[in-house]
């Protein structure tokens, strides 16, 4: 099968975007690219059509994107960073496969889901197949400690996934063990594609942390805000259905706060609703309003913006430069963007 990667459109107003970061790191995108495209292949036909169905679909490659803003941070020369970078792209990808089966998804970047076309057993199993090029991919590269940070990301994603799991519908879930369980299923790997780049730049520990740091802080700010668009936004915006997450009773950080802020009325709704006895569109319409009002959205996106400014002090150390501008501003889009 041959594929085309979309290119990241660059938005048309004035805020933080993506658009410093995909020019810098244009040239670098365009292996990692063909990596992808490369490594996607398998004689089993369905293997490429799926998995390009998601990896062609124009997502931000945020991830691998910043390898690359990293990796040109810290001034490496080589070409390493570009298969690596690839394999950053198919954990995430695996993880969506997987999460949409999970979540019985029938949307993802405006498309009908992987799921939804091709069922539930050839989604998991083409995800199975990505983690596995995403191996092959680490170990190619023969740093065992690359391999170290990118499989102890893997394990931690799935550990996040399982706990996430656990906790749905489970409205006395804490605040601090659901920054524990985004921290593990998105967090990690943010961290872990920063870091690398550290790592193959050959820099101390010390610069290891910084990045490891700034790649944390960001994924926790990336998933609060997706938190509270879920509620805020559209389909037409997010590329997914609206209000998702109260119909699968995923017990966000929104619906914690609104919770332990509400009287014994909206908590027997919330219980309800997350329980899956009261989540239609009236529910949702109710629920945004009790998010309003208890201030549970206002306070989800300040938490990210806290994070945010954690991850824009983690790259304190380093001198100004474009790629230095562009991961902040990464964080700047993260908190503001509107899909």
């Amino acid at each position: 099968m041959s594929a085309t990667i979309l290119p990241l459109r660059p938005r048309h107003d004035a805020g933080p975007s993506l658009t410093p970061m995909l020019e810098l790191c244009g040239g670098d995108l365009g292996e990692v690219n063909r990596v992808i495209l490369d490594r996607m292949q398998s004689p089993v036909a369905l293997i490429p059509e799926l998995a390009g169905h998601l990896i062609a679909g124009g997502g931000k490659r945020l991830r691998p994107m910043l390898t690359l803003a990293c990796a040109r941070l810290l001034d490496y020369g080589g070409q390493r960073h570009h298969r690596l970078a690839a394999s950053v792209e198919f954990i995430h990808t695996a993880t969506l496969l997987h999460d949409d089966v999970v979540d019985g998804s029938d949307l993802r970047r405006g498309k009908s889901t992987a799921n939804t076309i091709w069922g539930n057993p050839a989604s998991v199993l083409v995800g199975d197949f990505l983690f596995s090029r995403s191996f092959e991919l680490m170990v190619e590269d023969g740093s065992l400690r690359v391999l170290r940070i990118l499989s102890g990301a893997s394990a931690v994603i799935a550990e996040g996934e399982v706990a996430q799991l656990t906790a749905q519908r489970n409205v006395d879930t804490s605040e601090d063990r659901y920054l524990e369980i985004i921290t593990a299923k998105t967090a990690v790997l943010f961290a872990a594609a920063c870091q690398i780049a550290a790592v193959v730049a050959e820099r101390p520990p010390a610069v290891e942390a910084a990045l490891e740091a700034y790649g944390r802080n960001l994924g926790i700010a990336f998933q609060l805000v997706d938190d509270a668009i879920d509620y805020v936004s559209d389909a037409a915006t997010m590329g997914k259905d609206a209000g998702d997450d109260f119909r699968d009773g995923k017990v966000t950080l929104p619906v914690i706060l609104a919770f332990s802020r509400g009287n014994d009325a909206e908590r027997k709704f919330w219980r309800d609703a997350m329980l899956g006895r009261a989540a239609g569109d009236e529910e949702l319409v109710h629920a945004r309003q009790l998010l309003a009002s208890s201030g549970a959205i206002a306070d989800t996106l300040a938490r990210a913006r806290h994070y945010g400014t954690r991850a824009a002090d983690a790259l304190a150390g380093f001198p100004a430069n474009p790629a230095k501008a562009a991961l902040l501003e990464a964080v700047e889009f993260a908190i503001s963007r509107a899909y």
